[in-house]
């Protein structure tokens, strides 16, 4: 008996396509709704920006982290932090290592070439600090031929620039300028106003003076492959503007003025508190006990405990790449033919003659350009990984010079290959007295991974430098860091000697 098929199922059914095609775009759009919005900014940006919380070190908060939240609600998209260096959020947009990058980035034109700009969400100006008992200072003119602090890259460093007769020096972060200032290093700074009253509104050796000077224009960045993305964003912007989120957003952290308010044509007075500021000041000001400083860095523990195991990982698999190519760029300069110990040669000056921080910027933001991408954590091992062999190649050439070379002789007379020979009987003597100088380039490397973190990597020295911005406690993290760096070495250095003791090839005995 023929079975009836129902209507729906019939081929070529416009129901049954029209049916496809909407539950295919039910399902796209949920797959575009779940992806997260991948947010960029440097933890180190300092209050009020984005920053370890005073009570919680383990948590990250800032008014632009309650900015990307409210936009990401917008979205319909999960909100992911991303670390990245500050002075590299454009190239790693470039990238693709995230879809955009909010940090204090002014909208200026130079940037505009490279990357989109989204509708202003603060609009600000910058201010001039200097320390309480200086009188001698009260605007721009008064700053010719004083030595200046500003903010490595960012719009302060433009404006002195501009101004011409200013002896500028440039820091990764303003914390710093400020310790140089309260030293007498320096005898003024120019930062960005919400710098200037998370970190000096409450200090009693730094003050503000003159005028705000120049307007500064924050824009979230968006890849220029990305338009869609840009009209995203600004319609989430609008929407958070008119709802009046983005204001009680800057009400908390005391960040509302006058500029904020003729561009948002909200001219009510600010009436809400300003709870994230006064809790900010309080943490500050607030002089701890013995008792207390120790639960403190107590509670830094997690955050330097995940560091010191990132760099750790980062200088043990940088060491091995460092000691397989070193070895064999050193038995290639020795033993093969001049062409090939030439080519040898060259790479190991070339390495040995540039900075290791132009090579890891060269691997990290200059290959892609030609369609070589790599993770973070892989450009970080490739980069000290292929220095250090160049450094690792001279010392395993000086541990094969060093054996006699009737040793090679002897191996051929016997009837040896040369490769058996290099391997059963060259390579263990060199090995033994090259366990020294290895040993001693691995303790460097294990300082020299603190430079993995220009290419976004959070290892133990970038970790160190967000809580010192934090807390401005620059001694007491300073000196756990350094201590957790000496035992991370040190049974790297009794397992070099315990080595050096097993290879020994004569042992003397004293009285």
């Amino acid at each position: 008996m023929k079975r009836d098929v129902p209507l729906l199922l019939k081929a070529h059914n416009p129901k049954l396509y029209l049916f496809l095609i909407v539950l295919l775009s039910l399902a796209f759009c949920e797959t575009k709704a779940a992806e997260p919005l991948r947010w960029a900014a440097d933890a180190e940006s300092n209050a009020p920006f984005i920053f370890q919380d005073p009570k919680q070190p383990t948590n990250l908060i800032g008014f632009e982290i309650e900015i990307m939240q409210l936009i990401s609600k917008e979205l319909g998209r999960r909100s992911q932090f991303v670390q990245n260096q500050w002075d590299g959020l454009i190239p790693g947009l470039a990238r693709k290592n995230y879809d955009i990058a909010i940090n204090g980035l002014e909208i200026t034109d130079d940037r505009r070439n490279e990357v989109f700009f989204s509708k202003p969400y603060y609009i600000t100006s910058e201010q001039i600090i200097v320390r309480m008992d200086n009188s001698n200072i009260a605007s721009m003119k008064d700053l010719k031929g004083k030595q200046v602090g500003v903010l490595k890259y960012s719009l302060a460093e433009r404006i002195l620039n501009a101004e011409g007769g200013i002896n500028i020096l440039s820091y990764e972060g303003e914390t710093n300028a400020f310790e140089d200032l309260k030293n007498g290093r320096t005898e003024a700074v120019l930062v960005d106003s919400p710098i200037a009253l998370y970190y000096v509104g409450w200090n009693k050796e730094l003050k503000s003076v003159g005028d705000p000077v120049g307007e500064i224009y924050y824009g979230i960045a968006i890849s220029k492959d990305n338009p869609e993305l840009l009209a995203q964003i600004n319609s989430a912007l609008d929407v958070i503007s008119k709802n009046g989120s983005l204001r009680k957003v800057l009400d908390r952290w005391k960040l509302w003025n006058a500029m904020m308010a003729i561009y948002l044509e909200d001219r009510t007075p600010s009436t809400a508190e300003p709870v994230m500021y006064n809790q900010y000041v309080e943490s500050q000001s607030t002089n701890l006990s013995l008792g207390g400083k120790i639960m403190r860095y107590v509670n830094f523990l997690p955050l330097l405990g995940k560091g010191a195991l990132m760099t750790l990982e980062i200088t043990i698999l940088s060491m091995l790449l460092a000691i397989v190519v070193g070895l064999m760029l050193a038995i290639v300069r020795v033993y093969f033919p001049k062409p090939f110990c030439t080519l040898a040669t060259i790479y190991i000056e070339a390495i040995r003659g540039t900075p290791l921080l132009i090579q890891l910027f060269f691997i990290f933001y200059a290959l892609p350009t030609i369609g070589i991408k790599l993770s973070p954590f892989l450009a970080a091992i490739l980069g000290l990984g292929l220095n250090y062999a160049a450094y690792e190649a001279e010392n395993y050439r000086a541990g094969l010079s060093g054996v006699h070379s009737g040793q090679m002789e002897a191996a051929l007379s016997l009837g040896m290959r040369r490769r058996h020979a290099l391997k059963l009987v060259i390579l263990p003597q060199a090995f033994r007295i090259v366990i020294p100088p290895v040993t001693n380039d691995f303790i460097s490397l294990l300082k020299d991974s603190s430079l993995v973190s220009v290419i976004t990597m959070v290892e133990l020295t970038k970790v160190y430098g967000q809580l010192a911005s934090t807390y401005y406690d620059y001694i007491g993290t300073g000196i756990i860091v350094a201590a957790i760096y000496l035992l991370l070495g040190l049974p790297f250095v009794k397992l070099s000697k315990m080595a050096e003791k097993r290879l020994a090839i004569e042992k003397i005995k004293t009285d």
